[in-house]
C-alpha cells in the first residue's frame, strides 16, 4: 500500500507540474507560468537557435504525459480534466512559443501568455469541443489548440507591431 501512496503522489507532481496545479486559485495559469519559467531556461542556456527544435520537442514530451498520466488523474481526483491538472498548460504554451525561433522571446513569450490563457478559459470554437474527448487526449487536446490559437495572434501581433 505505501508504493501506491508513493507512485500517487510521484504522479501528483508530475501533472500538477511540481506543485503548482495544487496552489488554491488560478491552477492553471500557476501551471502556464511555470511553462513560462521554462520557456525562460530555454532560451537563456540554449538561445533561439534551439527553438525550432527543442521546444516543439518539450511541447511533445508534456503532450504525451498528459495522454498517459490522464487517465491516472481523472481516477486519482475524481473528475474529467481536473484543475491540479495542469501540465496540459505547459505543453499549449510551449507549442504556442516553439513557433517564434527568430523573434525576441521576453515578448514572444509575454503575448502568447496573454493570448494562450483566454483562449484556454474562454475555449472558443472549436476548443470546448476538443476538450471532450476521453482521457488525457480531451484533456490536452483543448490547451493545444488553444496554443495554436495563441500562436496565430502572436505572430499577427508581431507583424502588426513589429518593433
Amino acid at each position: 500500500m505505501r508504493e501506491k501512496a508513493l507512485a500517487d503522489r510521484l504522479s501528483e507532481c508530475v501533472v500538477t507540474f511540481g506543485g503548482l496545479g495544487n496552489l488554491p486559485v488560478a491552477g492553471g495559469t500557476w501551471g502556464t507560468l511555470g511553462a513560462v519559467a521554462v520557456h525562460a531556461l530555454v532560451e537563456r542556456f540554449l538561445g533561439t537557435a534551439a527553438h525550432p527544435y527543442f521546444l516543439p520537442a518539450l511541447a511533445l514530451v508534456f503532450a504525451l504525459a498528459c495522454v498517459a498520466y490522464g487517465p491516472w488523474a481523472e481516477r486519482f481526483y475524481g473528475r474529467k480534466d481536473p484543475a491540479p491538472f495542469v501540465i496540459d498548460e505547459v505543453a499549449g504554451y510551449l507549442l504556442a512559443v516553439s513557433c517564434f525561433p527568430a523573434r525576441p522571446q521576453f515578448w514572444v513569450g509575454v503575448i502568447a501568455f496573454v493570448f494562450f490563457r483566454i483562449f484556454d478559459i474562454l475555449k472558443p470554437f472549436p476548443i470546448r469541443g476538443v476538450q471532450r474527448m476521453a482521457g488525457g487526449v480531451g484533456i490536452v487536446a483543448d490547451d493545444l489548440t488553444a496554443g495554436l490559437y495563441a500562436a496565430l495572434l502572436t505572430g499577427l501581433s508581431i507583424w502588426l507591431f513589429p518593433g
